[in-house]
């Protein structure tokens, strides 16, 4: 808008809307020399310096304060009315003196003017540029207009101003300045610029109902009572009546509500500057910072050893054997003075004597005037082979409470040098309210850290720990929690061993986030295993998958990828329910490609058939499974992070490990992702033909002699003669089971050679085995229990045709 026809009043707001009125406001701007950088159009009519007369020039002479209001002006202003010792506070502001953000009422001295009565906000400007100060100012004339003329009865006032103020960098002032107004929270910042905005230039709002950082407290009710009391003793002094004591000049009382407004305005510095993270580190390094060296020279943040490890602790009061981890140490002396003697990350009991026991004990400050030689020895005493008696002795010493609800998380050591002022009560108030806005922001902190913790543990405990290598494959996993909702979520992968060596490989996805989804997942994923060891076939097994869905509730869907490798066969066999597709890396040229599947419904859906895919695969093979979180990303097509996919997998990588970290570096660095990642990589290595032996047995007990002789003499060959014995052992027992439980076809006995020994007995009969508990006179039930003993691994499973019981050792070559 055009600055030079701002209007010189503007339209009042109803009292519905919690405004009372607005009034134009001066913008000023000084830089890190003290001299002006912006001048407003509004600071022109107020001041009466023309802009161009303005800048450059030194704020101090620009705008000197004239003083105090007299008293006999005082009365007219109603609620608007001065009280002594605000000019001297816009001079410090000017000048550099004060370091946070101020308020007031004072008189400038103005061009072809007798004086300025104005309303001045000053706010420190923080971080890059060249700007220190941000000055706003109000005429204290209309102020008081308004009040007479439209009856503004004004409780709070709220500065603001617009982008449309005429200086270069505005638009970035305004953007920024949550951060340039320290105390100012995020959300009334943003409340303030929009209705600015809106307006379309600076203004000065009344309101009754918000709460704002920093305004003037006229303490309507104190002046009122202060004046009359000043007019009280004035009439006495004129009678020649002795002054009573409760009428004398009350400037103690300014001084001391001078002295408390300064401690609510730390306090509200603070404030702003805590807790802008939940992460517990770094709140405790802005709790410490935050006192250091406007109320302290030293501050040593102690906390209790559970919340560092982010874990519960037992309710009741700290004792003595308590632990507590020091966390944090901030102070003024020259750098390194404090770290041998009192290193950040030590831990310690406080016996029952010190004021740091008493302070955790009873939940309230202790206040240490001056730490004599005494204490400072009993203090000292504490620290093996390390005096600390010269850091400490002399100084002015407050150990506040960290608390949340009662509870002390720890507690800060607060140190004065000698020379300064000596800690008082309201130091020791100011430290209370301190610590208790400290404790709460470490308490959340704290409570975000340990659900953190909780979930990652819950998320840990339902993902399976996958060995590298399966029978005929290697195998690689990695886990990317969500980066928006939580730790906890719906993907899983997992591996099955089935019977033939071949392996089940699983990847899934349970739509949405949270708890829910997760317990959702690990019924879906212990399903899997149960069906997988059953040697369903994929399409039955989704199909099965589906129905239980349906059974558990139609209030999650879920994808799932299931294929089984053959490393006999060299084939996949493979069966989609609505998942992103594989992508398959060949050996021979590094080519990859998405396996074009029938993709099916996701699970949960119901009465939807799925269909299967045999992909025949080479050794050194690599088959790739990931869910969408990975390649899918708000506002990009999915093609693009699948064509990502691809074109990661393919890069030549050392080992599994790295090949896996080549995808998530590839796609998880776009940005944008908000979902949770589980990513599958298995290389296909096979099974060559002279590493497995397989016999066909008839139903004859003669046949168990024929197993055992073939099994040494194979092992002979393979150069396992050790493992002879006790393989012939246990052949033997499974063996003789299948023949007598068998129903007419043949058993067939199968030896493979890679990692481990693989035995393998099948038989027609369907009822799967069971370890008894065998008596000394029995004749039967010894034969699992052997292979119990001796095998490293040991399982069965249903086949199509029957079962399957095998077992492994170890192979160790002659």
């Amino acid at each position: 808008m055009d600055h030079g026809s701002e209007r010189d009043t503007y339209p009042s707001l109803g009292a519905g809307d919690g405004t009372a009125g607005r009034i134009p406001l001066a913008v000023v701007v000084v830089d890190r020399e003290g001299r002006v950088s912006h001048w407003s159009t509004g600071a022109r009519r107020l001041f009466g310096a023309a802009k161009e007369d303005a800048i450059g020039r030194s704020v101090l002479d620009l705008l000197p304060v004239s003083g105090a209001f007299p008293d006999d002006e005082i009365t007219p202003y109603g609620a608007y009315a001065a009280y002594d010792g605000l000019g001297p506070d816009l001079e410090s502001s000017l000048d550099g003196r004060l370091n946070f953000p101020a308020a007031g009422r004072a008189r400038l001295t103005v061009p072809d003017r007798d004086r300025a009565d104005v309303l001045w906000w000053a706010y420190p400007l923080v971080g890059p540029g060249n700007e220190r100060l941000l000055v706003l100012a109000a005429d204290a004339e209309r102020l008081r207009r308004a009040e007479r003329d439209e009856g503004i009865a004004v409780e709070r006032i709220a500065p603001g101003f617009a982008l449309h103020t005429d200086f270069p960098g505005a638009e970035q002032l305004a953007r920024r300045l949550p951060e340039i107004l320290p105390s100012m929270s995020v959300d009334e910042s943003a409340r303030i610029v929009a209705q600015v905005l809106e307006l379309g230039y600076p203004i000065l709002e009344f309101s009754q109902n918000d709460r704002v950082p920093v305004t003037p407290d006229w303490g309507v009710a104190r002046r009122t009572e202060r004046i009359a009391r000043r007019e009280r003793a004035a009439r006495a002094a004129a009678q020649g009546l002795p002054v009573p004591a409760e009428l004398a000049d009350d400037e103690g009382e300014d001084l001391e509500y001078a002295a408390v407004r300064e401690r609510l305005e730390f306090l509200n510095e603070v404030s702003g500057k805590i807790g802008t993270s939940l992460d517990l580190s770094r709140t405790i390094i802005e709790v410490s910072r935050a006192v250091v060296p406007r109320f302290t020279d030293v501050a040593g943040t102690y906390l209790r050893e559970q919340v560092v490890a982010g874990e519960e602790f037992p309710d009741g009061v700290p004792d003595t054997t308590t632990m507590w981890h020091r966390v944090a140490l901030e102070h003024t002396d020259e750098p390194g003075r404090w770290d041998d003697v009192v290193p950040v990350g030590e831990a310690m009991p406080f016996p029952a004597h010190t004021p740091f026991f008493q302070c955790m004990t009873t939940g309230e400050p202790v206040l240490v005037p001056r730490i004599s030689e005494e204490m400072g020895h009993a203090i000292a005493s504490q620290f093996e082979k390390r005096d600390i008696r010269p850091l400490i002795t002399g100084r002015s010493m407050l150990v506040v409470p960290l608390k949340a609800r009662t509870v002390v998380l720890g507690f800060m050591i607060l140190l004065r040098h000698p020379e300064r002022e000596m800690f008082n009560d309201m130091d020791r108030v100011t430290g209370a309210e301190l610590a208790a806005r400290a404790g709460l922001v470490l308490d959340n902190a704290r409570m975000y850290t340990y659900q953190e913790s909780v979930a990652e543990t819950l998320q840990d405990s339902m993902l399976p720990h996958i060995p590298p290598r399966m029978a005929g494959c290697d195998i690689a996993t990695r886990y990317l929690p969500g980066t928006l909702l939580g730790r906890v979520g719906g993907d899983w992968f997992d591996s099955v061993k089935l019977p033939g060596a071949r392996t089940a490989l699983v990847v899934g996805d349970v739509m949405g986030h949270g708890l829910n989804s997760a317990a959702m997942m690990g019924q879906l994923r212990t399903a899997v295993q149960t069906m997988a060891a059953m040697d369903l076939p994929p399409a039955q097994l989704l199909r099965n998958l589906d129905d239980l869905a349906q059974r558990l509730g139609d209030s999650y869907l879920a994808t799932c990828l299931y294929a089984v490798y053959d490393p006999i066969e060299s084939e996949l066999h493979l069966a989609n329910a609505g998942h992103i597709p594989p992508v398959l890396v060949r050996a021979v040229d590094g080519r990859s490609e998405l396996l074009d599947l029938p993709t099916g419904a996701p699970i949960g859906v119901g009465g939807v058939a799925f269909q299967s895919l045999r992909v025949r695969v080479d050794p050194g093979d690599r088959l790739v499974m990931c869910t969408d979180g990975l390649v899918e990303m708000r506002g990009e097509d999915i093609g693009v992070g699948l064509a990502t996919l691809c074109e990661s997998a393919a890069h030549p990588a050392a080992s599994m490990d790295d090949a896996c970290d080549t995808i998530i570096r590839a796609l998880n660095t776009r940005g944008g992702r908000k979902d949770d990642v589980a990513l599958l990589m298995a290389r296909l290595n096979g099974i060559e033909p002279e590493d497995v032996a397989e016999w066909r047995l008839a139903l004859d007990p003669a046949e168990v002699r024929r197993a055992r002789a073939v099994v040494r003499e194979q092992l002979h060959d393979w150069g396992l003669a050790r493992l002879a014995d006790p393989a012939e052992l246990m052949v033997s027992e499974l063996v003789t089971n299948a023949v007598r439980h068998s129903h007419g076809r043949p058993v067939q006995l199968r030896l493979i050679r890679g990692e481990t020994l693989l035995c393998e007995v099948d038989d027609d009969d369907h009822t799967l085995p069971t370890l008894l508990s065998a008596e000394p006179g029995d004749e039967a039930g010894r034969g699992l229990r052997v292979v119990s003993t001796l095998a490293r691994e040991w399982g069965t499973s249903r086949t199509a045709a029957g079962k399957t019981v095998w077992f492994e050792l170890t192979a160790r070559r002659r």
